[in-house]
This record gives C-alpha cells, sequence and structure tokens, in this order.
C-alpha cells in the first residue's frame, strides 16, 4: 500500500483542512486502522493528539512517532474502556497533557459478527460495554473537563464526536449486536447535544460505510465488488475520509452543528432499498 503524503505549509499543516492549532484531540481506538487515519488528520490540522489504545502498544507508539516525524506532537495512553474507572482516568491524563481538552473522538469498539439466534448475553455485551458504554463514560469525562467554570473566564466548551456506523439504520445479517449499539451510539449524541449544549459542549455523530483496509479485498471480494458498484462515489472509504469528517465537525466551520449525524458513506445511502 502506497503512504499518502498529503501536501503540508510551512508550519507542517495539511491546509485543506480547517486549523486546529491550540486544540487538544483525544481519539480513542487510535491504534486500529480507521482511528489511526483519524488521529493523523487531526495532528495534519495542527491538534494535538492524544491516541489511545488498549492491546495495540506497538501500533500506537508507531503512530505517534508518525505524527512528531511530520512535525506534530502526540501522545499515547493505554486504557480498558470497558471498565468506567479507567474512561475517567483516560480523559483526566489526556487534560493534563496540554491543561487542557477541546475534542475527543469515541471511536473504539468492535464488530464481530455472529447469528442473532446463537448470542448469549455475554456475546452481547462484548460489543455493548466498548462500543455503546465507553462512550458514555469518556463523553461524561469529558464533560467534566471542557464545561465552563463559573469561577474562572478562561474558555470553555469543546467538540465530541462519536463514530457509528451506516448499520445503525441499515441492518445486516449476523450483525445485530453491532447496528443495535451503534443506533444507541448515534441516539447518544443527540441526547448529549441537548443537554451538554448550554455548556458550550457540542456532540455530533459520523456513521461510515464500508472503509478499506489492508488484504479487505481478498479477505471479501464479493462484498468489496458489490459496494464498489452501488456507492454512486464508485470507491470504497478510506480512513482519511472519516477523519476529514471528525476534523471539520471540530472546527470553529462545524460551531452551529450539533445533535447531528454525518453520513460518510460516498452516497450507497442514496440507494433505493426496492
Amino acid at each position: 500500500m502506497t503512504r499518502e503524503i498529503p501536501q503540508r505549509d510551512d508550519a507542517g499543516r495539511d491546509p485543506g483542512l480547517p486549523d486546529l492549532r491550540g486544540q487538544v484531540a483525544l481519539v480513542t481506538g487510535a491504534s486500529g486502522g480507521l482511528g489511526r487515519g483519524i488521529a493523523l488528520r487531526f495532528a495534519a490540522a495542527g491538534a494535538a493528539v492524544v491516541a489511545h489504545y488498549r492491546t495495540g502498544a506497538e501500533a500506537a507508539r508507531a503512530l505517534v512517532e508518525r505524527i512528531e516525524a511530520d512535525g506534530g506532537s502526540a501522545l499515547a495512553l493505554r486504557a480498558d474502556l470497558s471498565v468506567e474507572e479507567e474512561c475517567h482516568r483516560l480523559v483526566t491524563e489526556a487534560a493534563g497533557w496540554r491543561g487542557r481538552l477541546t475534542a475527543l473522538v469515541n471511536n473504539a469498539g468492535v464488530q464481530p459478527t455472529q447469528e442473532l439466534a446463537e448470542m448469549s448475553l455475554a456475546d452481547w455485551r462484548a460489543v455493548a460495554d466498548p462500543t455503546v458504554h465507553s462512550v458514555f463514560a469518556c463523553t461524561q469525562a469529558a464533560v467534566d473537563v471542557m464545561r465552563a467554570d463559573p469561577e474562572t473566564s478562561g474558555p470553555a466548551g469543546g467538540s465530541i464526536t462519536h463514530i457509528a456506523s451506516i448499520e445503525a439504520d441499515r441492518p445486516a445479517p449476523r450483525h445485530a449486536h453491532y447496528c443495535a449499539a451503534k443506533a444507541a451510539v448515534v441516539m447518544h449524541a443527540r441526547s448529549a447535544a441537548l443537554e451538554y449544549g448550554p455548556h458550550g459542549i457540542r456532540v455530533n455523530s459520523v456513521s461510515p460505510g464500508l472503509i478499506d483496509r489492508p488484504g479487505l479485498a481478498e479477505d471479501w471480494p464479493e462484498g468489496v465488488r458489490r459496494w464498489q458498484e452501488a456507492a454512486p462515489a464508485g470507491r470504497l472509504g478510506r480512513p482519511r475520509d472519516v477523519g476529514d469528517a471528525c476534523v471539520f465537525l471540530a472546527s470553529p466551520m462545524a460551531s452551529w452543528i450539533t445533535g447531528h449525524d454525518l453520513v460518510v458513506d460516498g452516497g450507497v445511502s442514496a440507494r433505493p432499498t426496492w
């Protein structure tokens, strides 16, 4: 796979992105392909990036090295987001790194496949805990950091973005637990937007379609072919496509956007289903 090298200005930023210099962004699940792509786009926009991981320590370190080599600033932090206290510790440490936290991207999650009839409650929770419950706990912790302090006159507020999926309203076979979890994530974003808006905190979700990864075409050739035929854009998504959407939502350009689910799927959701 050829590494994409975006154009950079003298400050090391991609001038095609909004300017996020001065922002500190925490991306959960940043050791995976999609999270890595999101983190790289925040760094390219000038934000300092906290890359969360649970088991992918080597991948997280490589991501930090890549960002620093490109002139950016990054920190890798480990946490088990199925544990509420770990979610709060992660956010506290992320905010303590640069004294603030202005953006959170709740990307961590899992996507196993299993027949619904064969699924146990433990199987269901194995998807719900890292996908839905971590979103709840990390968001709650981030709000405590971002919300206005009545005793200070400093800046307050921030942006929180949940990574959902077009499967939140388009179910797929063997994905019942995943679809239900992502639907909950979308509704959590809308509910959080309603309650946290008065504190200057915007909450949105991004719902990607099929995102490419190394080996996907070999592992699922029929599915990739069908997607390419169905998507008006004619291609699979890239992690940077999702990252660009997250950067936009965290930028001043989206200052009046909250409670919204931004679909990033190459137009496949526009296809008729009958």
